[in-house]
């Protein structure tokens, strides 16, 4: 027994066998898996949360409500969270607009993000200094416009911010100089600090790809520096002390200049003055060798000018640039009436400069696929052109597609981009016109979309009419405004982090399909348009709280609901279309609202809706809607889901006894509430 036991100690005491060192050693790894380590994205949900600890809320206090720690703010390119931005599964930037913030912003928090490039808290009531950003080095955008904040910003706030690139600050309160540090970084090229108190001398920016800088409405004074005389005379506006051009004031000449020069020029030594016999000998040889000197640095540069055309023009060959080929299409179609789109500057370029060039880029798995040679190739007819850009039908196989061009499409990177047509790509309502594929390329792109037959409610309500196209009836019309608030109600449902979800809503971006329901179309697309031309096009910015306060809110789309509900109602073209700004003294709203004064409501609606029989009633409260809509104040604006409840109420037809009793008991009251 002794002996037994022995043995068995002795065995017990060897050293393991490799085959029991492995065994032991994957059971080792596989305990230290199961232990609980922090991941990223925990880190990533921890900083976010400690962020909206930081935030006043104010009266919106759930609108961050869906921040659960329980669930991963990104899941790939799509949010879980409100106003969070994401690509492949990480946090790339955060967009809280328009949600009443209050407060000081502490930024510290977000300084655990890795991947954050772009920060956006427009159209708050956040106040204070600007926050401190020397931990954000990778930031790209920062929107901080239409706010609070104030005081003056430290003259090296941005240094090492290398790869910012747009700065939107305008319309606060802050003072001092221009921060110096914005003029080092070499990337930005849209800066905004327009409506501001900013003072002293605009700084010299010498970034060659600069391409806005508004320091307009401010206090500044001085020469605007050379480098950015070139800039359009608007971006400095409102200063009453600047002078020199582009201003018609010339400046003081002891005055300092903007910015002292890198080196000052030196002034050349007087030659030496001709004595004796050899003035005359001497300067022959001097002249001629001058002349050859001059005729030599033209020859040199003449020879530089035709390489670097050579080396240009082989570079635009090079590039697979389809437009060239519509543009000669839609010369070709203005006078026939329809083309075959040219695609030979494509073909005869056989190495393109990237490996995607040529390719469309499909959003929509349930579409037949096709390529840009298929396209350019496939008879062409132009529908028109819009504020940004022409329209094209085409012909694929079977299918027959509208091809937009837009040249205003430079406000985010490819990636961003990318990002925001797969996410267009993934809205699905029966009252969208659905995105099919787009083409990008940087100076322009091409959206892809299905055609629509029986065009725009803007065309049936303004165009034509021959006996070809049928006139919209009342139900007709009530059926395309329930189907404009349903697709409405979709956007801001599935798009909460855009100011406004639309934000180019009007009747001509209404389609109708062959039933005659409304799709909305050129919606969701403000984040891309580079701003300027928004301001200049887009139906958002022409709404009066852009007009009176620079800004526009969540309650901008409605107010252009409530021109389209006053458009159908009426059978008139609304002026809002053609002017760059609000007019309250020329618009439909205006004209409305000066008939419901001298009760002659009557005569407001469009007589080619033809006998609406016992349906007037519907029509009063239709049209109370929509001059609701339109209220000049957006607090008493009202709220979509308000209007969207109330068009819902509504049906096709009431009995001629309740129309004239609704009237005779409410005409006054409607009559003195709306005006």
């Amino acid at each position: 027994m002794v002996m037994g036991a022995h043995m068995a100690m002795a065995k017990l005491m060897r050293a393991p066998t490799p085959a029991s060192f492995i065994t032991l050693f994957v059971a080792y790894l596989s305990c230290m898996v199961m232990l609980p380590f922090g991941s990223p994205m925990d880190s990533t949900t921890d900083a976010l949360l400690k962020f909206k600890k930081t935030l006043q809320l104010g009266s919106k206090t759930e609108v961050l409500s869906n921040w659960d720690p329980k669930k991963n703010p990104c899941n790939g390119n799509t949010a879980n969270w409100v106003g969070v931005l994401c690509f492949n599964g990480n946090v790339r930037g955060l967009q809280l607009e328009n949600l009443g913030l209050q407060g000081k912003l502490d930024l510290e928090p977000l300084a655990q993000l890795p991947y954050l490039k772009t920060l956006s808290f427009m159209n708050n009531m956040l106040d204070g200094p600007l926050p401190d950003l020397k931990k954000f080095k990778k930031l790209r955008s920062l929107y901080l416009s239409y706010n609070h904040f104030s005081g003056e910003i430290p003259d090296d706030e941005f240094e090492g911010m290398h790869l910012l690139r747009k700065l939107y600050l305008a319309n606060n309160a802050f003072s001092g100089k221009i921060p110096s540090s914005l003029t080092t970084l070499p990337r930005v090229f849209d800066v905004g600090l327009e409506g501001n108190k900013f003072s002293g001398q605009i700084p010299d920016f010498m970034q060659k790809d600069l391409k806005r800088l508004n320091v307009s409405q401010n206090e500044l004074e001085g020469p605007v520096p050379q480098s950015l005389k070139k800039m359009d005379p608007s971006n400095f506006a409102g200063n009453g002390k600047l002078c020199g051009p582009p201003f018609q004031g010339a400046c003081n000449p002891h005055s300092p200049p903007p910015s002292p020069p890198a080196a000052p020029p030196t002034t050349p030594a007087p030659p030496p003055k001709c004595t004796g016999d050899s003035c005359g000998t001497s300067k022959k040889p001097s002249g001629l060798k001058v002349a050859l000197i001059v005729v030599s640095l033209l020859l040199l540069l003449a020879l530089i000018a035709v390489i670097f055309m050579f080396l240009n023009n082989r570079k635009q060959r090079s590039e697979l640039d389809g437009t060239e080929s519509l543009d000669e299409s839609s010369k070709y179609t203005a006078a026939a009436g329809s083309s075959q789109m040219d695609v030979k500057s494509v073909e005869t370029n056989p190495h393109p400069k990237r490996a995607d060039q040529g390719k469309l880029s499909f959003v929509r798995e349930d579409r037949q696929r096709f390529d840009l040679h298929d396209l350019l190739r496939a008879s062409a007819e132009i529908l028109g052109s819009g504020t940004f850009g022409a329209s094209y039908k085409a012909l694929i196989m079977t299918d027959a597609v509208v091809v937009k061009r837009y040249k205003q499409m430079n406000n985010v990177g490819r990636e961003e981009f990318h990002e925001h047509m797969r996410r267009l790509g993934r809205l699905t309502h029966e009252n969208l016109l659905p995105l099919v594929a787009y083409y990008y390329r940087r100076e322009e792109k091409l959206l892809v979309s299905d055609f629509v037959e029986n065009g725009s409610l803007a065309s049936h309500l303004h165009g034509n009419h021959n006996s070809d196209m049928p006139v919209l009836d009342w139900p007709t019309r009530l059926r395309i405004i329930k189907g404009i608030s349903r697709g409405l109600t979709y956007l801001y449902s599935t798009l909460p982090s855009l100011v406004v979800p639309h934000g180019h809503l009007k009747s001509s971006n209404v389609l109708l399909d062959e039933n005659f329901e409304p799709l909305l179309n050129d919606y969701a697309l403000l984040p891309v348009i580079n701003m300027e031309q928004a301001q200049h096009l887009m139906m958002a910015y022409k709404s009066p709280e852009y007009a009176q306060h620079r800004r526009i809110t969540k309650k901008t789309d409605v107010w252009c609901f409530g021109i389209i509900i006053l458009e159908v109602l009426t059978g008139k073209f609304p002026e809002n279309y053609l002017k760059q700004s609000y007019d309250s003294k020329a618009d439909l709203v205006n004209w409305v609202n000066g008939m419901i004064k001298e009760k002659r409501t009557s005569e407001v609606f469009d007589v080619e809706m033809g006998r609406v029989g016992n349906s007037r009633g519907e029509l009063l409260k239709l049209l109370k809607i929509g001059v609701s809509c339109c209220e000049e104040d957006v607090e008493r604006r009202l709220d979509l889901n308000e209007v969207v409840e109330k068009i819902e109420e509504l049906y096709e037809g009431e009995s001629d006894a309740d129309y004239r009793s609704s009237v005779s008991s409410e005409g006054d009251d409607y009559t003195s509430q709306v005006v």
